[in-house]
């Protein structure tokens, strides 16, 4: 009997123990509340207007770059295929076919064949230093439109430089009005946020121009080789021209348009 009410005992102060002990508390984060850093695209957006003008030119960059790989190449300038069929045309003297198969293609050596077809058709008493100078002029005009055309690279450039250094400007002066001003320790805040808008645009506009200008070194090299190029397949199609005039004269004298 008194070992049952021993035993009773004990098992009542254990309650009362577990009774007494308090609750567990709610587990403690390991990780504290951190707030999120910045992406580049937010550090972009709060970079001040001048990226909006930065954007729209990284844009044409873009733009520019595309339209010069598919335009500034060897098969838009003169292509193998056209010369061979333009040399076979000469030598059996079928300028008519020939003039067609130049309005078919859109290689610039094309267009100046058609010019001198044209002219030749159209005045056929005319001289051959007349042909040579229509052919001159079109090959020309076709250079100068390749190195204009390319300029633009560099045009970007130089530009986009130029406006990530007024969006430095403008966030230096952001961080001056922010040190003059009495807003206690606000006022480190708005300085750092100013001199971040500065990095930020003198990275944009040096991110943009650099590329601009490797490129514009490239196509610029390239364009001048294809200038090189046409001159050369200018001067072999009116080297045939020439020997073609010069036969014409030694046979009995036709009508220019029998032959043509």
């Amino acid at each position: 009997m008194k070992i049952l009410l021993s035993l009773l005992a004990t098992l009542a102060g254990t309650a009362q123990l577990f009774a007494q002990t308090p609750a567990p508390s709610a587990t403690p984060p390991l990780v504290p509340d951190i707030p999120h850093s910045k992406t580049i695209m937010d550090a972009l957006i709060a970079a001040g207007p001048v990226m909006i003008l930065l954007f729209a030119l990284s844009v044409l960059f873009v733009m520019l770059l595309i339209a010069y790989l598919m335009t500034i190449r060897r098969g838009a300038i003169v292509s193998r295929g056209f010369m061979a069929t333009a040399d076979a045309l000469l030598r059996k003297r079928d300028y008519l076919g020939l003039l067609a198969v130049s309005n078919r293609h859109g290689e610039a050596i094309a267009r100046v064949v058609q010019k001198i077809l044209d002219f030749t058709t159209k005045n056929p008493g005319s001289d051959f230093q007349q042909v040579r100078e229509i052919a001159e002029t079109e090959a020309g005009r076709v250079a100068a439109s390749l190195n204009n055309r390319v300029t633009y690279l560099a045009d970007v450039g130089m530009i986009a430089p130029l406006l990530g250094l007024l969006g430095t400007v403008l966030g230096i002066i952001r961080s001056f009005g922010a040190l003059g001003a009495d807003l206690g320790t606000a006022r480190y805040v708005l300085l750092s946020r100013g001199i971040s808008e500065a990095l930020v645009n003198t990275c944009a506009g040096l991110a943009i121009g650099i590329p601009a200008m490797v490129f514009y070194a490239f196509f610029r090299g390239k364009a001048q080789k294809l200038i090189s190029e046409l001159e050369s397949a200018s001067t072999h199609v009116l080297a045939l021209l020439s020997l073609q005039h010069d036969k014409r004269f030694e046979r009995t004298p036709v009508l220019i348009e029998d032959e043509l």
